[in-house]
């Protein structure tokens, strides 16, 4: 009855087709990348064509997923709902289960007279194993689909890895020197190829283009060269203090094997795989760009770059993803307009990555799908200094709740809500622990201010907006 409440509109809505002359979309998600950019000031990276993308549209500074895992967070942004929505939270679920009829974000642009092609990681895909297949795809959202594979896939190996035989879920790297390309420099050609045999002038469609690129996820594999652009002995780790743990729930830390055992070279050697993992994918991007001016395609083309999640490289003595602090749930993310009214902007608005499906339907011309949950942000396109959201909303499942038998060895849900000012956390609704942080005076979230007396008035409030929006976001 639920879904049949979401499709009744669907039923009575026409599908018309828009004219061949819309706007095409380049939809390029990455995997495992945080604001470690120079566009988002990042002091070390070097992303110059991401910086290029920036300088011609809007980039916004906060911008959040809501899960901060690949799986749950890519079904929520491609389907338009929030994770206990969609039933997806963890990497095995698939939205389909619960939502078979449900039209996807390139779905919903195929159903208006796109030509819709994916290549490389848009739906989820077990990193590495799935390389080269189909992995968890949605047949349904594409015309045609292209699975890349390159001599990352084939030199396992060799691979440095944390945990011996693992490489996809765990810290792993490798600089490879070798002419042969990667999976990501064999996607960028396949979607230069579709740019030209699906251009809109041979189709009489327009084009809805997904490239997802596989790096920075782990094993972060990558041409020595780029390994080369990051001397190791420049790289200054983080190195979190046993102490700033201490107020912090048990549940909020998604610790993984051998982690917090890690020595001062051995970090500097993964940040920089890790970082030369994003310069080797921006050069990837950098092909996209060139190609779209190549074919005509530039003055008529959205173009939008986001990441699944964060990515954290030793702050909290994290690592990877999977929690609820800043580095897990804030992405980058930047749209370019054709035409665009404001470039070479940031916007301070409170994005959710939810959000992205109906405002690259209003962008785009194309009717809101009735389904969405999300909130078309295509205002902040002309006018970057609007409000959009008072908070942005993330759920995740707490990895200690599996494994610490002091947090019984049950699963731990926790929700928590970004404002402009705050971080507020419940787990398992404050049974398992309250976090709020208070970024003006601690932008590192090192203090648990949950319980200050000088804060209860906020606290309370935050509690009450939290609750708001988590019952907002369940099945309808």
């Amino acid at each position: 009855m639920k879904l049949l409440r979401w499709l009744a509109p669907l039923l009575l809505l026409s599908l018309t087709p828009v004219p061949p002359d819309s706007p095409n979309v380049l939809f390029v998600m990455v995997d495992d990348l945080n604001a470690d950019l120079a566009t988002y000031g990042h002091p070390m990276v070097q992303s110059p064509h991401l910086d290029r993308l920036a300088q011609r549209g809007l980039r916004f500074d906060r911008a959040y997923v809501q899960y901060p895992v690949c799986n749950p967070s890519r079904s929520s942004i491609l389907t338009g709902l929030y994770p206990e929505q969609t039933g997806v939270l963890t990497n095995q679920a698939a939205f389909r289960t619960s939502l078979p009829d449900v039209s996807t974000l390139p779905q919903w642009f195929q159903q208006h007279g796109y030509h819709t092609a994916r290549v490389g990681k848009i739906f989820h895909y077990n990193v590495p194993g799935h390389i080269g297949t189909d992995g968890q795809d949605d047949p349904a959202s594409w015309d045609e689909v292209v699975n890349p594979i390159g001599i990352d896939k084939a030199v396992e190996d060799r691979i440095h890895t944390l945990q011996p035989g693992r490489f996809g879920g765990t810290l792993s790297w490798l600089a490879v020197d070798s002419d042969s390309a990667h999976t990501d420099d064999e996607g960028a050609t396949a979607a230069i190829r579709l740019m030209e045999s699906r251009h809109p002038d041979k189709t009489g469609k327009p084009l809805f283009l997904a490239v997802g690129f596989y790096r920075p996820h782990t094993p972060f594999v990558a041409p020595t060269s780029y390994f080369d652009r990051y001397p190791t002995d420049a790289i200054e780790p983080i190195m979190e203090a046993e102490e700033h743990r201490h107020d912090k729930p048990l549940a909020a830390m998604a610790d993984r094997p051998r982690q917090l055992e890690l020595d001062v070279e051995t970090r500097r050697e993964i940040i920089q795989a890790y970082y030369a993992s994003i310069t080797y994918m921006d050069a990837q991007l950098g092909r996209l760009l060139d190609a779209l001016d190549t074919h005509g395609l530039a003055d008529n083309t959205i173009v939008v770059f986001v990441s699944d999640h964060g990515y954290h490289l030793g702050r909290h003595g994290l690592w990877q993803k999977g929690d609820l602090y800043e580095g897990s749930v804030r992405v980058p993310l930047v749209i370019a307009m054709p035409d665009a009214q404001v470039a070479n902007h940031s916007a301070d608005a409170l994005i959710e990555a939810v959000d992205l499906y109906p405002t690259l339907a209003e962008l785009a011309g194309l009717p809101a799908a009735p389904h969405v949950a999300g909130r078309s942000f295509a205002p902040l396109l002309d006018d970057p200094n609007r409000r959009h959201r008072q908070a942005a909303l993330s759920v995740a499942w707490s990895r200690a709740g599996w494994v610490n038998k002091d947090l019984g060895g049950v699963p731990i849900l926790g929700h928590s809500i970004r404002t402009a000012r705050f971080r507020y956390t419940e787990w398992a609704h404050g049974r398992h622990g309250v976090e709020l942080y208070d970024y003006h005076t601690d932008p590192d979230e090192q203090t648990n201010l949950a319980g200050t007396p000088a804060l209860a008035r906020h606290e309370a409030a935050l509690k009450v907006q939290l609750g708001t929006r988590r019952r907002a976001s369940q099945p309808q």
